[in-house]
């Protein structure tokens, strides 16, 4: 990658608590404009990640750059550049909308002569036009999330970091928000965003999958499928989920649990498929449906992490 086009590097990044490794030597890099996913489970090292590149928490370990300005010496320099939402509601509940907006164009050192347009421009985007004078918590937690957003680029910074930003939001919020993302991207902006939500990473230009501190893998959404699954995947839905996932453990078939059905991983759909169904049925569960699916990313994680 042409490092004129790189807005995030990092190289060997390391940060220990104690004798706890939450972030073991990752490297990577993001371009330019791009939306970059940090993918992975709770207490994988995102979030811990995020504050070091934001300047919020020295690293034990490691280089790098963000936006051109050093990690490890000019975290107040990156402060200037970049956004940040945290994945907890980050403003003022007891203010109203106008007031967050104002006290974080303040914080931004937002220009006077640009405040106003500014603030027109948040209102609208989160949806809140005529409801400026709203208390925060007392909105629904979609408008927060986009009213949080706004906040948080205010100052227009090239870059942005979102912290599971649609941590807790229902699915329509959260395809909403990410709609606000891509029009983001489209003007420029870079957006490295962490997530757990695996549904979420095939709206990202790009994925680093995290685990227990590492990188496991990194790629496009669909590289990573056609790289990392080279098995079939079975979907298999049934009236008992649980008793069905442990016969076919027992019968020596890898599967999981993916919200009401199973995911069989197998050498051969075609083969597998009746082999399934009849292992159990002849357990007493009724099989509604075998069927050959294309892998989720969520199928790529478990079966990366099988061999972690």
């Amino acid at each position: 990658m042409d490092r004129a086009g790189i807005a995030v590097e990092v190289k060997d990044l390391r940060r220990t608590f104690g004798d706890f490794v939450a972030v073991d030597n990752i490297s990577l890099e993001v371009a330019k404009g791009e939306i970059f996913g940090f993918l992975g489970p709770n207490g994988a090292g995102k979030s811990t990640t995020i504050r070091m590149l934001c300047g919020l928490l020295m690293p034990s370990g490691g280089i790098g750059t963000v936006g051109g300005y050093d990690i490890l010496k000019e975290a107040e320099s990156i402060k200037r550049i970049i956004g940040y939402m945290s994945q907890r509601f980050s403003l003022y509940e007891d203010l109203t909308v106008e007031e967050n907006i104002n006290f974080y164009g303040g914080i931004y050192r937002v220009p006077r002569s640009k405040r106003g347009a500014r603030k027109t421009w948040v209102l609208e985007m989160a949806g809140l036009t005529g409801r400026k004078d709203a208390v925060a918590k007392t909105l629904a937690t979609g408008f927060k999330q986009r009213l949080a957003l706004g906040c948080a680029i205010l100052h227009e910074p090239p870059i942005i970091f979102l912290d599971e930003p649609t941590s807790g939001v229902d699915p329509v919020s959260r395809r909403n928000f990410w709609s606000l993302i891509h029009d983001l991207a489209d003007g420029g902006t870079t957006v490295f965003v962490t997530t757990h939500y695996m549904e979420e990473a095939d709206y990202c230009d790009r994925l680093a999958l995290i685990y227990r501190g590492k990188i496991i893998a990194e790629a496009t959404p669909m590289e990573l499928r056609r790289t990392h699954m080279k098995r079939d995947i079975l979907e298999v839905e049934v009236d008992r989920v649980g008793d069905a996932m442990e016969v076919l453990l027992k019968a020596g078939i890898e599967n999981a649990i993916f919200g009401s059905a199973l995911h069989a991983t197998v050498d051969d759909a075609g083969i597998a498929a009746p082999e399934i169904r009849r292992t159990l049925e002849s357990s007493g569960i009724a099989v509604k449906r075998v069927e050959k699916i294309v892998p989720s990313l969520e199928d790529v994680f478990v079966t990366l992490i099988e061999v972690a």
